[in-house]
């Protein structure tokens, strides 16, 4: 009995002291494992930083309308009789658009042309005379004083008769106005007359438009600083060539490009050809136009549209947009110090190109940018680039 009581101790000493070791053991593995993943750093992705060359794209709202945009006007008035055309119709120059009704006209043409041909009778009457006296005079039958009137009267049915001419021309001008034709090619706009309206050259509101949009204007604004940045630029490019930089002459920008309402790009590439002489004071931008062509007659005026305006600026600091982040009205990024510590840092954005940030202030040449697993990190933690 007490052997088997000895051995029972034995082994319940045995098992003891074994479980001590398994869990010493166990112990010791998982101290080693949590120690392991907490000095092992995360491997994150890095862009390292570097000067380049940026093109940015700026929009401007534009307005669209025809090279030539004719306001169509009455020049005499009356009833509207005839309307030759429908709106949106294309026309040629010279083609009849609306007829007035030319009566009162025709009959005053008539009134003028009876009272020339009663000039022309005067007139042929007093050569008559002065053919009958000059031989009686010659012949010192009647006084030359005789003649002399009977030529005075002949001067002035000459003038009567070129007044009366005058008059005729004038009566037949307007006469002619009753038709009123194209005075150059293009679309016909709204007609808000109808046939028997009363027309008259003072109309508030025209009879049509007429636009020629073989070639457009898009008119828009740019602010002064836009402005002056593609002025000096292409002031160095004109110094660059040798050419004496004239700031009478019209600028070259670069081509733009129209996106339509649609939100489709126009296939035509635009030139910016004018430019307004002088700033607005109370927005701070000057107006300019670009000229499109429009063979197609894709556009029309009155139409909108964005330009865009491409920019070079030449080295530059740009950092990736999935590298940034906002936090109020700051922008940051976390860069790695030479020991593959992260640091936030604050950054100026200044432009965008592409896909990439145009930076100011906060970021140098060289300096190591983290492009994601921003939610494991502080400040001071230590990483793994790739």
């Amino acid at each position: 009995m007490f052997r088997l009581q000895k051995k029972i101790i034995r082994i319940l000493v045995i098992s003891t002291i074994l479980g001590s070791a398994i869990a010493q053991i166990g112990c010791s593995s998982g101290l080693s494992k949590n120690h392991e993943n907490k000095v092992k750093p995360l491997a994150l992705p890095v862009y390292q930083v570097k000067r380049t060359d940026a093109v940015t794209v700026k929009d401007y709202i534009g307005t669209i309308e025809g090279k030539v945009n004719v306001e169509i006007r009455p020049q005499v008035e009356g009833l509207l009789q005839e309307i030759y055309v429908d709106e949106g119709a294309y026309v040629q120059k010279g083609q009849k658009l609306f007829k007035i009704d030319p009566s009162t006209y025709q009959e005053s043409l008539n009134n003028t042309i009876a009272t020339e041909q009663v000039a022309k009778a005067k007139l042929k009457n007093a050569k008559l005379e002065i053919d009958r006296l000059k031989p009686l005079v010659e012949n010192d039958v009647i006084s030359s004083v005789k003649l002399a009137a009977a030529e005075s009267d002949y001067q002035v049915a000459k003038a009567t008769l070129d007044q009366a001419s005058a008059a005729v021309r004038s009566a037949q001008i307007s006469k002619d106005f009753t038709i009123i034709t194209a005075p150059v090619s293009g679309y016909i706009g709204r007609i808000p007359k109808r046939i028997g309206n009363l027309v008259s050259k003072g109309d508030k509101e025209p009879l049509t438009f007429l636009s020629d949009i073989q070639d457009v204007y898009v008119y828009f604004a740019m602010n002064e600083s836009d402005y002056l940045y593609f002025s000096k630029a292409k002031a160095k490019q004109d110094s660059l060539a040798g050419i004496v930089y004239n700031q009478h002459n019209k600028l070259t920008f670069p081509e733009v490009t129209l996106v339509l309402a649609d939100g489709e790009e126009y296939p035509k590439k635009g030139i910016v050809d004018a430019v307004n002489g002088q700033v607005d004071r109370t927005t701070g931008a000057i107006s300019l136009r670009a000229t499109f062509q429009n063979r197609d007659n894709i556009l029309r005026s009155g139409s909108s549209g964005t330009l865009k305006v491409t920019e070079i600026k030449k080295d530059v600091i740009q950092v990736p947009q999935i590298a940034t982040n906002e936090l109020q009205d700051r922008t940051f990024v976390y860069i790695l110090d030479s020991n593959n510590k992260v640091q936030r840092r604050n950054i100026r954005i200044v432009g965008k190109s592409q896909a990439n940030y145009i930076v100011a202030e906060g970021l140098e040449e060289g300096d190591r940018v983290l492009t994601s697993g921003f939610d494991k990190l502080t400040d001071g933690s230590t990483i793994t680039p790739i």
